[in-house]
């Protein structure tokens, strides 16, 4: 008896004994993961959604591109990840010239879901090109748009949207004075400072489809009005995120929007020796801008109207930020002893802070910057003049 309870004991210790190596072993991390799960064929290094969420924005972020390798036509254009371009795997040879001259640069591959090789394919395509920072996001597309995330859809999607007569409803976020200067045909405009005003102009049908866009990859507004439009029920909320710039260099401005302009009016009241008057109502000069910003900054006020989180991320040295749906709550904040030059990513909003003050800001001296502005993190800036 006494040598059968000895056995017993025996084995029981050689469990237990065991036991904490299974229970409290250290979990593998994400990359040993996402390995075991790896199938054969796959690209070694791969992201999830979480990843993902933190390296796609708009506007884009620098150093990282976005590759959808799915064909074009039947998938890509009718959806894909906002900033994403698209190089069809069965085509990476012939496109590799969109990939950025940065070999170190970040690329990330998608295509459809964990059975889609398109992807992996393209990234040991481009690990073969020399490129060294890539990765491949398996769950693709498919995940990404059932999480809830904004899509997008290409330019050559609305043309068959508009060709076609659908029910797709083209929403211009843009402020009215830039809209009048142009949009995509049948588009309705409602800037996204005026949303909640003029949301009756969408349809009743919370089903219908909507497509947001606005001035192309620095703007932000689309997505913006995405959002809100998502907020009050609407359950097909689209983005076309490059925006009216794309759409008119790939099919022009429409009629409309090409009449001569009239003449420039005289500039705001502000001291001429200093600041010169664009074409547009309003604007300044580049030429007049860069030179005071290099001589005398401190002559003018540079009022930055773009998002917090942009500002954050890159601004001209010494402006400051007043988002432009913040603007007519903090006029009286604005100095009246000297000229206010109102500044953006592509000269909208900035156009729309120039014509708030105009209307409510009394003696104030706005002017605005209508061009293409980047924004460098050491405070310097390009201004790339407006088209003619």
């Amino acid at each position: 008896m006494r040598t059968k309870q000895t056995l017993l004991a025996t084995l029981l210790l050689a469990v237990f004994a065991a036991a904490p190596v299974a229970l409290y072993a250290p979990a593998a991390d994400a990359a040993e993961t996402a390995a075991a799960q790896a199938k054969e064929g796959w690209f070694k290094n791969l992201v999830d959604f979480d990843y993902m969420k933190g390296q796609v924005e708009i506007p884009p972020k620098a150093g990282v591109t976005l590759i959808d390798s799915r064909p074009a036509a039947r998938k890509y254009d009718v959806g894909h990840i906002p900033g994403a371009i698209n190089i069809p795997d069965s085509q990476f040879d012939k496109l590799t010239g969109k990939l950025p001259a940065d070999k170190n640069a970040l690329l990330i591959f998608y295509c459809e879901g964990p059975e889609c090789m398109l992807s992996h394919k393209s990234a040991f395509k481009a690990e073969k090109l020399g490129y060294t920072n890539i990765k491949v996001y398996p769950h693709g597309f498919p995940e990404w748009a059932s999480k809830g995330m904004h899509v997008a859809v290409s330019a050559a999607y609305i043309k068959k949207q508009i060709d076609e007569k659908t029910n797709a409803v083209l929403i211009d976020a843009r402020p009215a004075r830039v809209f009048a200067k142009g949009s995509i045909p049948g588009a309705i405009n409602i800037p996204e400072t005026q949303f909640d005003k003029e949301a009756g102009k969408l349809p009743a049908d919370k089903a219908t489809p909507l497509i947001f866009f606005c001035g192309g990859l620095q703007c932000v507004l689309s997505d913006k009005a995405a959002d809100k439009a998502k907020a009050l029920g609407y359950t097909n909320v689209l983005t076309y995120p490059e925006g009216y710039p794309e759409w008119e260099k790939l099919h022009g401005a429409p009629a409309a929007a090409s009449a001569a302009p009239s003449a420039a009016p005289a500039a705001p009241a502000a001291p001429a020796a200093v600041l010169e008057p664009g074409k547009e109502k309003g604007s300044v000069s580049i030429a007049s801008f860069e030179k005071v910003m290099k001589e005398s900054p401190a002559s003018i006020l540079v009022v930055d109207v773009r998002d917090e989180k942009e500002f954050k991320k890159a601004a001209i040295k010494g402006s400051v930020n007043i988002p432009i749906d913040q603007l007519e709550k903090k006029m009286d904040s604005l100095p009246k002893g000297k000229p206010i030059v109102f500044v953006c990513g592509t000269g909208g909003r900035s156009g729309e802070a120039y014509d708030m003050v105009k209307l409510v800001g009394g003696d104030l001296q706005p002017w605005f910057i209508e061009a293409e502005t980047t924004f460098n993190a050491d405070g310097s800036f390009v201004i790339k003049p407006p088209k003619k």
